[in-house]
């Protein structure tokens, strides 16, 4: 008998059995009415999503893809980009840039801090002659549990000439992301997060701003070309063969999304990270982030003295079946992560917290296994 694992990791996501179901769709011709039907009412529903009223695509790749695609339609090479990083995917955001050509400069912050929309905005005053083309941000990092207030780097950002774009794949339905009220230019999203979807698809919305950037912007691109895409959208099409069941569970997605109301989503969210806090700090454990900037999504905890992450993960796997996510670049040893992103409820958080004391005290953990369960009740109301 195959066992159940519950999956709290910040990506890929649990699916529900609908939208598992709406995959199974029979297949149908991608340039034929059903799908030209499907596409049109997801991008619809995107906008929604993005509280954007401007362009939206949907990409057949993973959220890289659709960094890479925000990269290469809207610069050339040459081109001054000021990155902000807080951890491993602002890295990642940095290097697709400099790899196509654009001139990188790194504003760097500590792994487990947000960045200081003051430094953003004083670099980019010291800019005299309006060099810096873009401004790369990551609202949610995942490697940290960090999220950065983007409403405050968007203002930073505004006056100054530079197009921002973000990187918003695990931030979206997690957290509040209002890309035309903050005036974000370019949002990225991914599939497998908070949309629940199988890994495939990434959307990316463009300005009116980026969308003139286009015309000028000369890195190289075929796949992601955005122009292409447009081209096709108006016909209900995509430019290549896309994920078609993917675009059918996405139909279902948004559905799901529609009943429970973006606000109400974003709500669960929040109470499902104050739970893995609470009750973490309630076994003993120390939080890699500051509160006032933890993430919706991921909650990172810092590794218990004398105990090694790999061990802690790998009985919480093999004796209870309890999927948790290990650091990365810097952080690989120091610091484990509990994903609280897309179909995870507050029983699962519940379990979560209870095999995670068990498996601490069995691994020499000075604490009672019942304590994080009862921290995580409170936050619930029970």
């Amino acid at each position: 008998m195959q066992e159940k694992q519950l999956l709290l990791i910040p990506g890929p996501t649990p699916v529900p059995q609908s939208i598992l179901l709406a995959g199974a769709r029979p297949m149908v011709n991608h340039r034929g009415p059903e799908f030209k039907a499907a596409l049109d009412e997801c991008t619809q529903g995107l906008k929604r999503v993005f509280q954007t009223s401007h362009e939206v695509f949907i990409l057949t790749a993973s959220g890289t893809g659709g960094l890479e695609a925000a990269v290469v339609n809207v610069l050339s090479p040459g081109d001054l980009v000021l990155s902000v990083s807080i951890g491993v995917f602002g890295d990642r955001f940095a290097n697709i840039a400099s790899i196509y050509g654009a001139k990188v400069e790194k504003l760097d912050f500590e792994m487990g801090k947000a960045a200081d929309a003051r430094k953003i905005k004083a670099r980019l005053d010291a800019d005299g002659e309006k060099g810096i083309k873009a401004v790369l941000v990551t609202h949610n990092e995942t490697s940290t549990g960090v999220t950065n207030d983007l409403a405050a780097i968007a203002r930073a950002v505004q006056g100054h000439g530079a197009l921002l774009v973000v990187d918003a794949i695990s931030s979206l339905l997690a957290m509040d992301c209002q890309m035309d009220a903050w005036g974000v230019d370019v949002l990225v999203a991914g599939a497998q997060k908070g949309f629940m979807i199988p890994p495939g698809l990434c959307f990316i919305a463009i300005s009116d701003r980026a969308s003139a950037a286009m015309e000028q912007a000369r890195m190289p691109r075929f796949y992601f070309d955005l122009k292409q895409a447009r081209r096709y959208l108006q016909e209900g099409q995509t430019p290549w063969t896309p994920a078609v069941p993917q675009v059918f569970q996405l139909q279902e997605a948004l559905k799901l999304l529609e009943q429970e109301g973006l606000q109400s989503c974003v709500a669960r969210h929040a109470r499902l990270a104050a739970a893995a806090r609470e009750g973490a700090k309630a076994l003993g454990l120390q939080l890699l982030a500051d509160e006032s900037v933890a993430s919706n999504a991921v909650t990172a905890v810092r590794r218990p003295e004398g105990i090694e992450v790999a061990a802690l993960r790998r009985l919480l796997l093999q004796k209870y079946g309890v999927v948790l996510a290990g650091g990365q670049g810097a952080l690989r040893n120091d610091i484990f992560r509990i994903g609280h992103l897309g179909l995870v409820s507050e029983t699962d958080m519940l379990a979560c917290l209870a095999a995670l004391g068990m498996a601490l005290k069995e691994l020499g953990w000075q604490c009672d296994p019942g304590t994080g369960v009862a921290a995580a009740q409170k936050v619930f109301g029970g």
